[in-house]
């Protein structure tokens, strides 16, 4: 029978074949590629931001950690989801900042600027 054990922090890591790290500010965002049982590779995000609590010498500095799981079967949907997202942020930027009127080819080039395809 197969023994079954906790996974370790060394084990964990050992999981990981890619791994890219974003600084943004206080959080740090990992993007970690990982493989199942069965080897099929998947993404791994964790968002990780120091959190302070206390002052002076008794101040303690901790991490929340926030994962997210993404299987290559849903990379397409997550990417024209996050494609549409940024874009509509970026136009209502440009709205809120009274920006003259984006043409249609300037549109159409902006948002093959976030285009991923597989």
């Amino acid at each position: 029978m197969e023994e079954f054990r906790k996974k370790t922090a060394d084990d964990i890591e050992k999981d990981v074949i890619f791994s890219h790290a974003i600084k943004a500010g206080k959080r740090i965002y990992y993007m970690d590629v990982r493989k199942t049982r069965k080897d099929e590779m998947y993404l791994s995000i964790t968002e990780s931001k120091k959190v302070v609590s206390g002052e002076g010498e008794e101040a303690q500095v901790s991490f929340e950690k926030h994962k997210i799981f993404l299987y290559r079967e849903d990379f397409s949907n997550f990417i024209d989801g996050l494609t549409k997202t940024i874009k509509f942020i970026h136009e209502a930027e440009k709205a809120d900042a009274d920006a003259p009127a984006v043409d249609e080819d300037s549109q159409n080039e902006s948002q093959e600027d976030f285009k991923i395809e597989f």
